[in-house]
């Protein structure tokens, strides 16, 4: 059987982490997906689809909404959810699970993976540049070897169990912040003009189509979603804001995380 999975990478660990999985995934040759600034694929070529993103505010992406909303209803089409997480996963498994099944997805199952964080406001106060830890590892292979085994049932034909997905607890709910928040803690960017080499690597990664180079980066603001992606693949770490001017980036994953995943 033939897999597609469409994922939203903020700074690759959702993209390693499903590296990981497809290649452990023994019933089906899954593909991946870029949802960034890419058309939505055809699923009909495709017998299973995974949905993976990063947790933003304890919630989907903006980035995953807007994704969902260009998807063609479906009829039954196999599908699971998946996110990584630094802070906790709050509400964000569920949301995309609720996105996947409005659009006629027929969710399997999901999983939530511990990653290090890649938010510099955060990656100041605690990284949790350990994470995974091996009981968390022990998990994700666990979870891993479950879809697996819903995937075999569906290359038989046999009646497939679906698992329930989990909320993510109370946290999701009370901490489930509007992006207009997240915009607000970013602020609005500026550039130094002296640091900045006008390489364009800021134009490329902004998934929201808000940097344009004339020659050097003009922000606008009305476009972005403060995802701080700018910010983290910055070479020179030319973007700034008020609080931070290069500190705490995180543009890829880290040794330790390609060490467990890799």
């Amino acid at each position: 059987m033939k897999g597609l999975i469409c994922y939203y990478s903020g700074s690759g660990n959702t993209k390693l982490a499903m590296n990981y999985l497809s290649k452990k995934i023994s019933n089906v040759e899954f593909e991946l997906y870029d949802i960034v600034k890419n058309a939505v694929p055809d699923f009909s070529k495709y017998d299973v689809v995974g949905f993976a993103t990063f947790v933003d505010y304890l919630a989907p992406p903006q980035l995953m909404y807007d994704f969902f909303e260009k998807v063609e209803i479906q009829v039954n089409k196999p599908a699971f959810v998946f996110n990584t997480y630094g802070d906790g996963p709050g509400s964000t498994l569920k949301d995309i699970a609720k996105l996947a099944i409005s659009k006629g997805f027929n969710v399997l199952s999901g999983f939530s993976l511990h990653t290090p964080k890649n938010y510099p406001p955060l990656r100041e106060k605690k990284p949790h540049d350990h994470a995974p830890t091996s009981k968390e590892l022990y998990e994700f292979n666990e979870y891993i070897d479950i879809l697996d085994s819903q995937l075999l049932d569906i290359k038989l034909g046999n009646r497939v169990t679906t698992k329930k997905i989990a909320s993510g607890g109370i946290v999701g709910f009370v901490m489930n912040f509007s992006r207009k928040q997240s915009k607000k803690d970013f602020g609005k960017q500026k550039v130094n003009k002296e640091l900045c080499i006008e390489c364009g690597i800021c134009e490329k990664v902004c998934p929201y189509d808000a940097i344009e180079m004339s020659p050097k980066p003009e922000f606008d603001h009305d476009k972005c979603y403060g995802c701080w992606r700018c910010y983290n693949h910055c070479p020179e770490k030319a973007i700034h804001n008020k609080k931070f001017s290069g500190e705490y980036q995180y543009k890829e994953p880290i040794k330790q995380l390609l060490e467990k995943i890799g």
